[in-house]
């Protein structure tokens, strides 16, 4: 009886184990379940320049604008990055004005497609089709409704930094408009626009395919402008007497 009370008593130790050991493994199975969302959490929380959380395609809009600006297709982007290097070098090197040069090339065309017309009946070869060139609607009244909805877009932005709410965006725009100043007393506005052009030709392109070793640095940068800022906004904004909530109503009224 002894013997057989000892290995029923061994048989539930031997349970007992076997539920302990189960219980240990489903537990440290649900812990590094759980740590999986974490460490998927903190893939998905990597800095990104500018805080954008899509794709560099997709935040140029995904169309073929953004093909041209990605160098995706290399004809194109190089026809327009040379198309803009010629008008610049003919209105800012050469210094071509823009009425003269429009009314040469109309000159020349219309030269050319009159003495091809004229000729065709003497050497006996069919006339030039010129064909019918005309504007459509609806992009045109597309594109007037985007640039309406910029512009208004950009006055209640002006209005809503003029109103005094936010101090940390009117400073960031007043630095932003004074360091634009002087930027344009170094060159005109072609100039500039041709800079600008440039740089959407070439930054993003090459921010696409270095953008693992740029974000890191970014992430620096934007960190110490945080601690820059933060030690500005002791010194000196906190100090910026500010008028109460109470005072803005009353005057409302």
């Amino acid at each position: 009886m002894s013997d057989h009370e000892d290995k029923h008593e061994e048989s539930l130790l031997e349970k007992i184990s076997e539920k302990v050991k189960g219980h240990d493994l489903s537990s440290s199975s649900s812990d590094s379940d759980d740590d999986k969302p974490s460490e998927s959490s903190m893939k998905a929380k990597v800095f990104r320049l500018f805080g954008r959380e899509r794709p560099v395609h997709d935040v140029f809009g995904g169309g073929k604008q953004a093909d041209i600006f990605l160098w995706r297709n290399k004809k194109i982007s190089a026809g327009a990055l040379g198309v803009a290097t010629v008008i610049w070098v003919l209105f800012e090197l050469l210094e071509y004005h823009l009425l003269t040069l429009v009314c040469h090339l109309l000159i020349l065309a219309l030269a050319l497609l009159f003495l091809w017309s004229n000729a065709a009946t003497f050497i006996h070869k069919s006339p030039p089709r010129i064909p019918e060139v005309q504007i459509p609607k609806d992009p045109v009244l597309e594109f007037a409704q985007a640039l309406r909805f910029e512009i208004n877009r950009g006055f209640a932005v002006l209005r809503d930094i003029a109103s005094g709410r936010d101090l940390k965006k009117f400073l960031s725009v007043i630095a932003s408009l004074w360091v634009l100043s002087i930027v344009g007393s170094w060159c005109n506005f072609l100039t500039l626009f041709y800079i600008v052009f440039v740089l959407l030709h070439t930054l993003p392109v090459l921010y696409e395919k270095y953008e693992d070793k740029v974000d890191p640095l970014s992430e620096k940068a934007w960190h110490e402008i945080k601690k820059q800022y933060a030690v500005f906004d002791a010194k000196v904004l906190s100090k910026i007497p500010k008028r109460p909530l109470k005072e803005k109503e009353k005057k409302k009224d």
